[in-house]
């Protein structure tokens, strides 16, 4: 299979292995501690456990997690209030259905649809424009959920509801912007990432550009990256390159590379991003579930259309719920711990029973470790 097959190759995965060791094995002074990469994206998390590759490098180098799953950073604030719209009588609430078991204060959304709201799972914001069409006496919310790689869809529904004059179609808005959350993991003391394995479907609409000022700043590599094993190895080989040269050389420039080419254009979708800027714009702050606050990291919709903001139209009360603290999901994404070293992980904390959302989403760093790295199912 075309741009399947070819990426799962066994022998160029042995000789991508092959020369990251001997990249490493020519350092040009002893590895003191491990080379820290983050894979922002959870998609990459689950790739590289599914296929076991952290198992086949050298021990010089570590994989971090990353926050670039929306559904893990999700507060539990956010949904409770999505709750109290959902238990109106007069709205359809509409959602991925990733975001169903997500728990808040007062549980899930699938325990609210227990409870008798109506809440029902889209596979596109285009669905829950065609479900307010078809209840025109209903008011139909849609949460909108995800980093840059779903706001185009979203923006462009909502144009569509403005062209078509939907009156009972509105948005909660829970889209969130992944180079702000990067530069705030960078900004923490005790954060000692080295180099960044760059999300590909993000870098799809936004480009390889607007990483450039946190490479400059930082002085990290950067590598927009595919989903396959080979993607993976050739984006740890092309990162580690950098780091070689820079620790041979004090001047050399790190810089950001596209292994993902066949996909990712240096300068993004630019008829996506002309729908971001006409429907978005930052907010000043948003909370991250296990992160806090960080500014300029969160949407909401530009005054042209406002008036399909679901907060304003309902107006649920504000709430901000603290994480359970024995659980050690900030940490987790950013690096400080492994999911396997949270006491709450594979007890009480199960997929079944997830306490934290990096458990729920299919692409949480603990969901993998769950399938793929815990003790009993190696």
């Amino acid at each position: 299979m075309q741009y399947v097959d070819e990426f799962r190759d066994p022998e160029l995965a042995k000789a991508l292995l092959a020369q990251i060791r001997e990249t490493i094995s020519q350092w040009p002074h002893p590895i003191t501690r491990p080379l820290q990469i983050m894979e922002v994206c959870g998609g990459h998390t689950h790739a590289i456990f599914k296929f076991g590759l952290d198992r086949l490098l050298p021990e010089e180098i570590e994989f971090v997690h990353g926050p670039g799953c929306p559904v893990c950073v999700l507060p539990m604030g956010r949904i409770d209030a999505c709750l109290e719209i959902a238990a109106r009588p007069d709205v359809i609430f509409c959602t991925f259905g990733d975001a169903m078991r997500v728990p808040g204060r007062n549980g899930s959304m699938l325990d609210a649809r227990r409870r008798g709201s109506d809440i029902r799972i889209v596979y596109s914001p285009l669905d829950s424009l065609k479900i307010a069409q078809d209840n025109p006496d209903k008011q139909v919310v849609f949460f909108g959920l995800g980093f840059e790689t779903t706001m185009p869809s979203t923006a462009m529904t909502l144009q569509q509801a403005k062209l078509r004059g939907l009156k009972n179609f509105s948005l909660f808005c829970q889209h969130i912007t992944i180079v702000s959350t990067l530069r705030c993991l960078l900004e923490q003391d005790d954060v000692r990432i080295d180099g960044f394995i760059a999300p590909g479907h993000v870098s799809m609409v936004i480009g390889c550009t607007p990483y450039q000022p946190l490479c400059d700043e930082f002085e990290k590599p950067f590598v927009v990256t595919g989903f396959e094993p080979l993607d993976l190895l050739q984006a740890i080989l092309m990162v580690i390159k950098q780091l070689k040269a820079k620790a041979e050389n004090a001047d050399y420039v790190l810089s950001i590379e596209n292994q993902y080419s066949r996909i990712v254009p240096n300068e993004g979708n630019k008829l996506a991003q002309k729908a971001l800027k006409d429907v978005f714009m930052l907010k000043e702050t948003s909370e991250w579930r296990g992160l806090g606050e960080i500014p300029m990291s969160g949407i909401q919709l530009t005054p042209a259309y406002s008036e399909f903001d679901a907060e304003l139209r309902f107006t649920p009360a504000p709430q901000k719920v603290a994480d359970n603290p024995q659980s050690r999901c900030g940490d987790v994404l950013t690096g400080r711990c492994k999911p396997s070293d949270c006491p709450l992980f594979g007890k009480s904390c199960t997929p079944e029973t997830a306490l934290g959302a990096l458990m729920v989403s299919s692409e949480g760093a603990c969901a993998a470790y769950y399938q793929y790295r815990r003790e009993g199912n190696i």
